[in-house]
This record gives structure tokens, sequence and C-alpha cells, in this order.
């Protein structure tokens, strides 16, 4: 739900608030003094405490991120290299110029683990101060970054790797639309009018890996003029693609790394049994998907029509391959099972370190390695812990975000009781159905037997709690 559109100021103005999901969860209000105060001297004393760097803020470097985002952890610059291939530059927030080890941010942060975006306002890892001020690669301002420069061949596989400390500073600030909407006029920003070209190298590399790319639309909550919330299905753009193969390279790069030095922490998941490739196949059969023989589930997965409702069925029935992601933390060698099934192979996350706990860890682990020097032991010491620590921030994060859609869904659907809605069968059993209805967008489950999976359904709405966040759908037959 990162960059909920137009959400209010003031959130008394809303119709609706999200003060009982807060309350569930016990989500924190604010930070302490304690952290407010280092913040605050970590922020008037940032050039001091970054340190000697290069001087990088020549480059013009620009961010993609959702309207309204402040907390901007990347920017990026893509271009050609004379001699053939590419060159991706890209800096990302330095929280390690900010965040004193095992001080007040840092303590705080780990009980948090990541930024929680909810409708109504986000619940940042890091104080504002930093997340959307000192540390975030505002445009114009110059700031800390650590500077990853991956050169590329022509195919888009990375030849060399250099990560270090820097001074950047962004010149733009574009969102996903209006990036795309630049490319299809033909007026693509000079940093990033290669980007097409690269993303597309990488994504055919991608599916050459056996990387799942699941085109399922986003529900998106949106605030209407009056503080009133609704659902809209935001589909993902070629540019959202691209601009994720950027920091899906940088961080196999960053995987590469750590596992070769035999120190750091890693994304993995599981290859899928061979139970669930069956399952997948017999969907696939259901459906009317043809699935040729020797083409791997990433190969048909890419080349599906995502608007077609048996595309958006085989893609949900696809996330169960996805499941069991965790991190996997190491130190005095590599281990075994180290990769990620979903990217296809090796991965870290190194570039949301301003939302992302374990990005900055892994970062200086990668600096250090990069620079032969060693780990630091305030790094090292910390590993162990980040897999835990992690595990239950992205349990809380799909709660709250589950949480959040549910109760917008009874809010909308509220006043429409014994009304028929068309849906989409995402995925179904002997006894219910998982379904998207068209209009509003609501991802809903419906008892019953014998929904086809791709097929239209029409439902019967029959309940709404709202207090509950649950809503109630019957099929309409006949």
């Amino acid at each position: 739900m990162r960059g909920v559109d137009d959400a209010p100021a003031d959130k008394s103005a809303a119709s609706w608030d999200f003060a009982a999901v807060r309350a569930e969860f016990d989500l924190p209000e604010g930070f302490a003094q304690s952290v407010l105060a280092e913040a605050e001297e970590t922020a008037t004393n940032a050039r001091e405490l970054a340190g000697d760097r290069d001087d990088a803020t020549d480059l013009p470097f620009v961010t993609i991120d959702p309207p309204g985002a402040k907390d901007l952890d990347q920017a990026l610059l893509v271009e050609r290299r004379p001699g053939g291939g590419y060159r991706v530059s890209y800096a990302i927030a330095d929280l390690g110029a900010f965040v004193i080890p095992d001080g007040a941010i840092d303590n705080d942060a780990r009980r948090r683990g990541q930024t929680l975006y909810l409708p109504d306002g986000n619940i940042p890892l890091h104080p504002p101060l930093l997340s959307e001020g000192a540390a975030s690669l505002l445009p114009g301002e110059t700031r800390p970054a650590v500077l990853w420069r991956i050169d590329t061949d022509s195919d888009g596989q990375p030849t060399s790797v250099d990560v270090r400390r820097a001074l950047v500073r962004s010149i733009e600030r574009f969102d996903y639309e209006g990036v795309q909407a630049a490319l299809e006029r033909g007026t693509s920003h000079p940093s990033i009018e290669v980007l097409a070209d690269f993303g597309r190298l990488r994504r055919a590399r991608a599916v050459e890996r056996g990387a799942l790319e699941l085109q399922l639309p986003e529900q998106q909550i949106t605030c209407g003029a009056r503080g009133d919330w609704s659902l809209a299905l935001r589909l993902r753009t070629e540019v959202d693609a691209w601009n994720a193969e950027i920091s899906l390279l940088t961080g196999m790069c960053a995987a590469r790394m750590m596992l070769a030095a035999g120190v750091g922490v890693v994304r993995t998941l599981p290859d899928a049994d061979s139970e669930e490739l069956r399952r997948l196949r017999r969907s696939a059969t259901t459906l009317g998907i043809e699935w040729p023989a020797g083409t791997s589930v990433a190969e048909l997965l890419a080349g599906l029509d995502p608007d077609r409702p048996e595309s958006l069925a085989l893609y949900t029935d696809s996330t169960r391959l996805l499941r069991g992601a965790g991190y996997t933390a190491f130190d005095g060698g590599a281990p075994e099972g180290a990769t990620h099934a979903g990217i296809g192979g090796p991965y870290a996350h190194v570039t949301a370190p301003i939302r992302r706990l374990v990005d900055r860890f892994a970062t200086e682990v990668c600096l250090a390695v990069n620079s032969d020097s060693p780990v630091p032991e305030w790094t090292r010491a910390a590993l162990a812990d980040l897999p835990s620590l992690m595990g239950i921030s992205d349990t809380l994060a799909a709660k709250v975000e589950r949480a959040c859609l549910d109760q917008v869904e009874a809010w909308v659907l509220a006043e429409r009781i014994g009304q028929w809605f068309q849906a989409v069968v995402l995925r179904a059993d002997e006894t219910k159905a998982e379904v998207l209805l068209t209009d509003p967008p609501v991802l809903a489950k419906c008892a019953g037997a014998g929904m086809p999976e791709g097929g239209h359904v029409t439902l019967k709405l029959l309940d709404v709690d709202v207090a509950a966040r649950t809503v109630s759908f019957e099929r309409v037959t006949g």
C-alpha cells in the first residue's frame, strides 16, 4: 500500500480512520524522546558523521517513487558504455551516516523492522527527520549515499561491480506513471532514456534464470476529496518492472559478494516441490492454458496476457510457489541453499535502508568486502538476529496491509447488501473460492462448490460487518 493516493493531510477530515487497526496490532505512535534527540543530533552533524567519501554530485541522478513519497531510498542513472554494454549507477540512502551502532535509533529500528504503510499515514522505521529529510535522496539536496556502479555487457550481464560511500545529488523526482507517459511520448529524461532497453534485457535474463513474474494487479486504497476511502486496481506498468530490475540486479550483485566472502545476510526462498508444480500444471490445464513441453514456469508466466481472467487465476495459483521466503545469515562460509527460487539465484536486500532494517547491515558487509576491509564488529554481531527480526516484521506488515484492505472493502460495501456483483474466480476448491470483484475491486472469499477458476461468476452480497472487517457473498446461479 506504499504510495496511497491523496491521503488527507488532516486525518480528522476522513470519514473513517484506521485507529482500530493501529490499536489491534499495537502499532507505535511516534518515537521516544531519546530517539528523536539522537536523530536531531545526527542530522545536524551529518556532514561530519559522513566522513571522507567520493564526490559524485556531478552525476545526474533521478528518483522514481509513488506520488507523494518522501522517504526516497534510491536514485539511479543508466547509461550506455562507449565500448558497448551499460553502466548502472545506483545511489542508495546511507543510513550508516546517521544511525549510531547500538544507539537509540538503532535499537528502536530493530524493534520496528520496517516502515508500515497505512492509508492514513505511515509508521516509519526511522524518525521522519531522517527518513523524509536528512537521509532521503530528495531532489536538489546533497546527500550521503552508498553508490553502486555496475557495468554490464550488451546482454545486461554484470561484468564489474563497485560499491563505496559517496556524496550524491538527485536532480529530478519522478513517479512511475509520469515516467511511463514520458516514455510513450518519446520524451524520457536523459538519465533514464535507456532504462527501457536495459530493463527489457534484464527481464529476458530473469526469465532465463527461472525468475517468476506474477503480473497481478495491486489493490490500491485512495482517498476522495471528502475524506472517504475507496478502492482501485493499479496495473503494473513497464516502468515498474524495469525499475525493479535495477534493484534486483543490485541485490543479486550484493548477494554474490557476501557469499564469496562467507559473511552476510541474504533473502532466500526454497525451490518449489514437485507436487506444487504438478498442481500448477493441473491448474493450467483446467484454465485452458497451453503449457508446451520444455517450457519453464518462468517462460509460461512471462508469456501470459495479464488482462485475461485465466492469466489472473494462474498467477494467483503461482503464488504458492513463492511461499516460505525468509532471510539467511551466515558468518564463516557460504551456507547451503542460499538462493531465492522466485528470482532464480542469490539475492540480498540492500536498496531500501530507510524503509527496511536488514538493508543497512547487508550494505555494511558489502562496503567492507569491496574495500577489502574487516566487516565492522557491530555488523557481525547483529547478523544472527536479523532473520528473526525481519520475519516478525514481515508477518506484521502483511497482517496490517490485509487488515486495512479488509476495512476499506467493508466500508465501500456496507450500503450495498443484497446487490449483485460480477467477479473473476482466482482460486477455487470443493467448498469455496477466492474471487476478485470487477467493481469495486474487492478481493473476497465466497462459499460454494463448482466455481470455475478463471471464470466469471455473479455474486450476491449477503452481509457486511464493518467492525469485524468481513464481507459475505454467495454465488447467484440460474
